[in-house]
């Protein structure tokens, strides 16, 4: 019986297989399988389009709070996220508001969770004088004048990320992504959907960019936030290359993660920093640091500090979408669960990214958050490729046969997405030829493009 098994996440890390055994324990039989949306959104002053203050974003939490059904989590006596019966509101590190909804068994599901979500804080903002924004990066706001969210964790990530790479800490304030979670159900099924999710990055930096500003301005990048994520910090970013091999399972993840600097472990419910001297879990899992021994709560923790386009914990996460217009948000997971919950599907899709794609992947994955829907594949391009997959996708979620109260199959969330493929003109673009005026009339337009109001269909 292995440590998992046996003691929970707080035992002591005796056997390094029970590092895959932590991995293998997140296989579903499929008929258990759900699905899992992450949106992130940028908080901002409704008249000047800045970045919102953690203050008034505290405030807004408060707010909600006191509607009741909330489970506040605080810091140091600052109210940093809010957890309910069946998700939760937490903060990125510039004060992105995050819903991490509930897994649901369907994108219905997922849909009423989110428009629940919204209902909650978005009469709650205007009050305040707050709006949302599905957009990829802060759009006017310089780095230096967001504050940070006082989350302990964050003071040990910050400063480590400066060393790292050039972006980090702007990965960490200024940008907002959507993460699909998805399910597997055993060690083949795993690695087919994750190979697919690697191939699917350039794809979903295409056809999901919605990032085109920084500062103030124009980037020259349709998703700057694919752009500041591959100046992040190279040991934890990216592609996972080692997982395309013959002989590739759920070891060659364990083999990569352990190779990866850790940046704290948890004890009596403080962070520890390990940064000042960078330590591999590997080395860690050997020899212990200033007397604490390495437990399976370390591990998980360490797994969330992962940041690869594809990641496990142990579900699936895809992680390679800009934060989108309400009306496009579960776009992403609607593509994700036709493709990978669908074998049919998911085969075919494997055998068309793996002709289009594989042989190029760095250099189409580096071009996609630069030239969009318009990056060259072998012989074609991503937008051609993205109608394929779309059809793809659209086939296997008619075939999961699972219908709303008025009848319409999941098929519906991939509603807009299509004409996007079929113009080659990505979100980023729309909102360029747009991108005019005084500063009031920019944020003006920022909101049409991609404000939320109390549901799901308004935005681009």
């Amino acid at each position: 019986m292995t440590t998992l098994a046996k003691d929970g996440l707080d035992a002591e890390i005796r056997d390094p297989r029970d590092l895959i055994a932590y991995l293998a324990a997140g296989a579903r039989a499929p008929e258990h399988w759900a699905i899992g949306a992450e949106a992130e959104k940028l908080v901002i002053d409704t008249e000047t389009g800045e970045a919102a203050p953690f203050a008034r974003i505290e405030e807004l939490l408060l707010r909600v709070e006191r509607q009741g059904g909330w489970r506040a989590v605080r810091e140091e006596g600052r109210l940093i996220a809010l957890q309910g019966p069946r998700s939760s509101i937490t903060l990125e590190p510039g004060g992105q508001l995050e819903l991490s909804g509930e897994l649901c068994p369907h994108l219905h599901c997922s849909h009423g969770d989110l428009e629940r979500h919204l209902q909650t804080v978005t009469g709650e903002a205007a009050s305040l004088g707050l709006a949302f924004l599905g957009l990829g990066t802060q759009p006017f706001t310089p780095l230096g004048e967001i504050g940070w969210v006082p989350k302990e964790r964050y003071g040990i990530m910050g400063p480590y990320m400066l060393r790292t790479g050039d972006l980090g800490q702007a990965m960490m304030k200024q940008t907002a992504g959507l993460q699909v979670n998805v399910d597997f159900s055993d060690e083949a099924d795993w690695l087919a959907k994750l190979r697919v999710g690697l191939l699917l990055a350039p794809v979903f930096y295409a056809l999901f960019a919605n990032s085109p500003l920084l500062e103030g301005r124009p980037s020259g990048f349709l998703s700057t936030r694919g752009e500041i994520w591959s100046r992040t910090d190279p040991e934890r970013t990216g592609l996972l290359p080692s997982l395309f091999a013959a002989d590739a399972g759920y070891a060659s993840y364990v083999d990569y993660a352990l190779d990866v600097p850790m940046y704290f472990i948890r004890r009596a419910g403080r962070y520890l920093d390990l940064t000042a001297h960078p330590l591999p879990f590997r080395r860690y899992l050997r020899e212990g640091w200033q007397g604490q021994r390495a437990t399976l709560g370390d591990w998980d923790l360490h797994l969330s500090t992962i940041f690869t386009e594809v990641r496990l914990r142990p579900q699936i996460e895809l992680r390679s979408a800009d934060s989108l217009p309400p009306r496009h948000t579960l776009a992403v997971a609607a593509l994700a669960k036709g493709l990978l919950y669908d074998q049919g599907s998911l085969e075919d899709a494997a055998a068309l990214l793996h002709r289009e794609v594989f042989q190029e992947l760095p250099r189409v994955f580096a071009d996609s958050w630069r030239l969009g829907l318009q990056t060259p594949t072998r012989g074609r391009s991503l937008r051609e490729l993205s109608l394929d997959l779309l059809a793809l996708a659209r086939d296997g979620l008619r075939r999961q046969r699972v219908a709303d109260s008025r009848g319409l199959d999941e098929t519906l969330y991939l509603e807009g997405i299509d004409d996007l493929a079929q113009s080659g003109e990505t979100l980023a673009q729309r909102l360029l030829a747009h991108w005019q005026g005084t500063r009031r009339d920019k944020v003006r337009v920022l909101l049409a493009h991609c404000g939320f109001a109390g549901n799901l269909n308004s935005g681009a």
